[in-house]
C-alpha cells in the first residue's frame, strides 16, 4: 500500500537548490518549509520553487515549523565529539549540524525521515559517527534498516559514480518493527556517457578546452601511444625519467612510485627520449602537467576517447562509462571526444534535475550547487520504497515496488 493516499507535507533542511524537493514532488509531496543559508542557493530555490528558503536552521525554533510528515535533509558532515558518551545522544551530537535535525525531531516527530550524506560517514571515526547517528534516531523512535543504505546513480543507469549513504526511517508509532530496502545492482561497465542521453549537442564554445590544455593533452596522448605498456597501474611522473638519485630518504609509497617510473623509462628509453626532446623536456609544463594517470585500463586506446580530469595530482584519464562524482566541481571533467568540459546542464542531468530546472546564471555557482546537491532519482527511488510498504508479516515490512521505477537518463 502507499502510505500517503492524498499527498503529504515535507520540510527541506540544508536545502541547497532543492534536490529533495525535486524528488518529493512526483511522489505527491508539498514543501511547507525550507532552510538554507547560502545566498546563491537561496536565489535558485526561490527562482525554481517560488519559495523562500532563507532560514538559518540553527536559530529557527522548532515550534515555528509547520506541521509535516517527512523530514528531508542532506546535512553537512561534521566531526562528532567523543566527550560525554554516557550522557545520552543529545550530548554526543551537540555542536554538529546533525543536532539541529535531532532538535527538530524531538519536538515534531514526523512519520518519516530521509537523510543523505557522504559515503565516508559510515566509516568516519572508526564507525563511531554512524553508531551515534543510528542510536540517536532510534532513541527518537525511528526504525531504520539494519545496515546503512549506500547507493550511486550509476546503479539506476545514470552515468555518474557517486556513492552516498541514505538514512531512511519510519516512526515506530506506525507499528513497523523492521525495514528492508532493495538496492539496484546496475554496473558501471554497462554504461557509456556517449549514448546516455546526458550530453548536449550544441554547446557554447565557453566550455571548450584551451589551446594550452589541448597541447598538453596531445603531448600525453603521444606518450601513451608510444610506450609499450597500455595498462599503467601507477601515476606517471616525468620528473623521474632517467633519474638515479637515492630514494632511501623517501617514504616507502613514494619510493615505490619512483622506481616504477624509472623502470618504465628504461623499458621505453628510445621512445621517451625522442618524446621528451620533441616536447622540450616539458620545460614549459607546470609540475601538475608533468604528471599523468591512466585509469582506463584497456577500455580505450587514446586520451581523446576517455574522460579527463586536470587534478593537482596530475592529468587523469578514465573510462567513458561514468562521470566521477560531482562534488566540489573544482576539476570539471573534460569529455575527450569533444575536447570540452561538462556543461552545467549536463551536470544537472547527472544529478537528475529536469531540463526545466533554471540553473544559476553564474556558471561557477551552478557547478558548485549541483556538486553539493543530492541526486534526485536516487532519493526518489528510495523514498518510493519507504512510502510504498507491503506487509509480509506482523513485524517486517519490505518494499515490493523496487522494479516499478524505471529510469532513463533522458530527463
Amino acid at each position: 500500500m502507499n502510505y500517503f493516499q492524498g499527498g503529504f507535507k515535507f520540510i527541506d533542511l540544508f536545502a541547497g537548490i532543492g534536490g529533495f524537493h525535486q524528488a518529493m514532488l512526483p511522489l505527491g509531496g508539498k514543501c511547507v518549509f525550507a532552510s538554507e543559508i547560502d545566498t546563491f542557493a537561496i536565489e535558485s530555490y526561490q527562482r525554481n520553487y517560488s519559495m523562500n528558503s532563507a532560514f538559518d536552521i540553527t536559530v529557527v525554533p522548532s515550534s515555528e515549523i509547520p506541521d509535516y510528515d517527512v523530514l528531508c535533509a542532506g546535512f553537512p558532515c561534521q566531526s562528532f565529539s567523543k566527550a560525554g558518551k554516557q550522557q545520552g545522544f543529545s550530548d554526543e551530537t551537540k555542536g554538529t549540524l546533525f543536532f539541529q535535525i535531532v532538535r527538530i525531531l524531538q519536538t515534531t516527530r514526523p512519520k518519516f525521515i530521509i537523510l543523505e550524506n557522504v559515503r565516508n560517514l559510515v566509516s568516519h571515526d572508526g564507525g563511531n559517527t554512524w553508531r551515534v547517528i543510528k542510536h540517536t534516531l532510534e532513541e527518537l523512535g525511528y526504525i531504520l534498516p539494519p545496515t546503512p543504505l549506500i547507493m550511486s546513480p550509476h546503479q539506476l543507469g545514470i552515468p555518474q559514480q557517486r556513492e552516498r549513504v541514505y538514512i531512511l526511517g519510519i516512526h515506530n508509532s506506525l507499528g513497523i518493527k523492521h525495514l528492508n530496502f532493495q538496492i539496484p545492482t546496475g554496473r558501471k561497465s554497462d554504461l557509456n556517457i556517449y549514448n546516455s542521453g546526458i550530453l548536449e549537442k550544441n554547446v557554447d564554445p565557453v566550455y571548450n578546452i584551451s589551446k594550452e590544455e589541448e597541447r598538453v593533452l596531445t603531448c600525453w596522448n603521444e606518450f601513451y601511444q608510444g610506450i609499450k605498456e597500455k595498462i599503467i597501474g601507477f601515476p606517471v611522473w616525468a620528473s623521474e625519467f632517467g633519474k638515479e638519485y637515492s630514494l632511501r630518504e623517501l617514504p616507502e609509497w613514494k619510493s615505490l612510485f619512483c622506481m616504477k617510473n624509472r623502470t618504465l623509462y628504461y623499458k621505453n628509453k628510445e621512445f621517451i627520449d625522442f618524446w621528451l626532446k620533441k616536447w622540450n623536456y616539458l620545460a614549459d609544463f607546470t609540475p601538475t602537467q608533468r604528471k599523468f594517470e591512466w585509469q582506463a585500463g584497456s577500455a580505450i586506446s587514446s586520451i581523446w576517447e576517455g574522460l579527463i580530469q586536470m587534478r593537482p595530482s596530475g592529468i587523469r584519464v578514465k573510462r567513458p562509462d561514468t562521470f566521477p562524482a560531482l562534488v566540489a566541481m573544482v576539476q570539471i571533467p573534460i569529455i575527450g571526444k569533444y575536447r570540452r568540459r561538462l556543461t552545467i546542464r549536463e551536470a544537472a542531468r547527472l544529478q537528475s534535475f529536469p531540463d526545466s530546472f533554471v540553473l544559476n546564471d553564474n556558471i561557477h555557482q551552478a557547478y558548485k550547487q549541483l556538486g553539493n546537491a543530492v541526486n534526485v532519482k536516487c532519493v526518489e527511488f528510495l523514498a518510493k520504497q519507504l512510502f510504498n510498504l507491503s506487509q509480509h508479516n506482523t513485524n517486517t515490512y519490505e518494499c515490493s515496488l523496487c522494479s516499478e521505477l524505471v529510469l532513463s537518463p533522458n530527463y
